[in-house]
């Protein structure tokens, strides 16, 4: 038992090692280089960690339990979504179609009936204002409690910016399970010990995502807008980054471990 414990205790640790892996960084650095809001980038960072953790415990459980093989091709088109992932997140930064989507998306202008309302927070807390531009006719009235909708946790993010982070985490769950399920099948050899290892390793891994958005985001929290060109020049670099570091893992998998040949290698990892 106590062996065990320990195991798990690693497991922990790993998991938020397994955080801080260039590509997992990468992909959530486009996503919260936009965000002041630190408790925001962290649940940002949450939602990656539930999704990435769903897919290691899923495919891993599937290797441990039932000896599920990943095919060659299949493991290399895996890790080679997530070099796709980090172009198309790359690009969209670049082009501007990230702020665009978030501002669609945002759930900062809900639809309202009447008069023309505005979603505002302060102080962490949410309201509406009423609005208009009429001549006479007071900019800002009275303030309204924010509607239901909007008061849970992650319903503030709204609904494209929780499936977003919580898709990225599940294309990186899928590149990254069959190594990870690999490496506990020969440490630990009774099943349910295994897959409560992948549980714990993904909790470990939510944990250490959550505390790396956060940090992303913490500078920006403090200096607001005065330095917004700060906060502009570090959404270009990773978009950058990430479209860089994307066209190197395609290119890397499709010619040298050779997906697109007609003899693939694969090396879980």
């Amino acid at each position: 038992m106590t062996s065990g414990l320990a195991i798990l205790a690693i497991g922990f640790v790993l998991g938020m090692r397994h955080a801080t892996d260039p590509d997992h960084v990468i992909a959530v650095s486009t996503i919260v280089s936009r965000e002041r809001s630190v408790l925001k980038a962290a649940l940002i960072g949450i939602l990656w960690g539930c999704g990435h953790t769903l897919t290691i415990v899923a495919v891993g459980a599937g290797i441990i339990v039932f000896g599920l093989a990943i095919p060659v091709r299949v493991g290399l088109t895996m890790e080679f979504s997530v070099g796709l992932m980090l172009i198309v997140l790359g690009v969209l930064n670049l082009t501007g179609a990230m702020k665009w989507l978030t501002l669609k998306f945002s759930p900062a202008h809900p639809k309202t009936t009447g008069e023309h309302a505005h979603l505002h927070e302060h102080n962490s807390k949410l309201h509406l204002h009423w609005h208009s531009h009429g001549a006479g006719v007071e900019h800002h009235a009275e303030s309204l409690k924010a509607p239901a909708r909007m008061r849970a946790p992650f319903a503030r993010l709204g609904v494209f910016h929780t499936l977003r982070p919580l898709f990225v985490g599940i294309v990186h769950g899928l590149a990254g399970s069959a190594a990870v399920a690999l490496l506990v099948l020969s440490t630990i050899r009774e099943p349910k010990w295994a897959v409560l290892y992948l549980l714990v390793f993904g909790v470990g891994t939510i944990a250490g995502m959550m505390f790396i958005t956060a940090a992303i985001a913490l500078p920006f929290s403090f200096a607001g807008y005065e330095f917004a060109w700060l906060n502009k020049g570090l959404i270009t670099a990773s978009g950058l980054v990430s479209l860089g570091f994307g066209l190197f893992i395609c290119s890397h998998i499709g010619l040298v471990e050779g997906l697109f040949t007609s003899h693939p290698t694969w090396r879980p990892s």
